[in-house]
């Protein structure tokens, strides 16, 4: 295994994330795992071809604590690379859900992103590394019933694009922006189990797509033609109009 340095992969246990640490290794990279659950973590490292290349944490992102540990954890890593791929939604009426469920969300989806990204960018600047963002065509639209994981989407597409103008000849950062995917999303947040959607994209696309992005020098990035379409349609749409459609499909 060749290894061109490490890359931080949070939320490395469920989603995306297997995805990510698979091709990521495939490139040639040491992984710095983090997730909250050592069952699904084993899970990761079983798909990988040299498991015991890597590093695992356990951390949990929504708690300050958390996130201080894990950056305590790798400060002796020469990072080239961070994927802030960790996140999760709440369904239900705002008002219905406890406050402290509603919080985390924006900690882990926003939060912990940008706090990881400051700390660590100095060694990769010096690496003249990267960063991949996993957020979410959610980012695009306000989302009734949703709408803690819409805000902290669109707080972390916002932040991670002007970072990006910001790095540009520094670090290459790529805002990744999928729709509907099949990665257990629903189960975690607690909606109901749908039939499916025409938009939804294998979660392999997905991720190969961000990695073409990152080897062209990043940018944002909606993978497929389906979340490509769904992209057009949000931006196309009047904000009234997305509003009650989104709060029929929510709801």
């Amino acid at each position: 295994m060749s290894d061109k340095g490490a890359v931080l992969l949070t939320g490395a246990t469920g989603g995306f994330g297997g995805e990510f640490a698979r091709v990521l290794e495939q490139e040639g990279y040491r992984l710095l795992l983090h997730g909250r659950d050592h069952v699904r973590m084993q899970l990761t490292l079983d798909m990988l071809k040299n498991p015991k290349s890597h590093r695992v944490f356990i951390h949990e992102l929504s708690a300050r604590k958390g996130v201080e540990e894990l950056l305590a954890g790798i400060a002796d890593e020469n990072l080239v690379g961070l994927v802030n791929n960790a996140g999760y939604g709440v369904w239900g009426g705002f008002e219905k859900k406890e406050g402290v469920a509603q919080i985390d969300v924006m900690r882990t989806d926003l939060i912990a992103p940008t706090t990881l990204s400051h700390a660590l960018l100095p060694k990769l600047k010096r690496a003249q590394g990267f960063i991949i963002n996993v957020s979410s065509l959610a980012g695009e639209a306000p989302l009734p019933y949703m709408s803690t994981y819409a805000a902290a989407k669109a707080g972390l597409t916002f932040w991670s694009e002007a970072l990006r103008f910001e790095l540009r000849g520094k670090v290459r950062v790529v805002t990744l922006a999928p729709g509907p995917s099949p990665t257990g999303f629903r189960r975690i947040s607690g909606a109901p189990v749908g039939k499916g959607s025409f938009f939804s994209t294998p979660i392999p696309l997905i991720i190969a797509t961000a990695i073409a992005c990152l080897h062209q020098g990043g940018g944002y990035c909606v993978p497929g033609w389906r979340h490509r379409l769904l992209w057009l349609i949000i931006k196309l749409t009047p904000r009234s109009c997305l509003l009650a459609m989104m709060a029929r499909y929510l709801k």
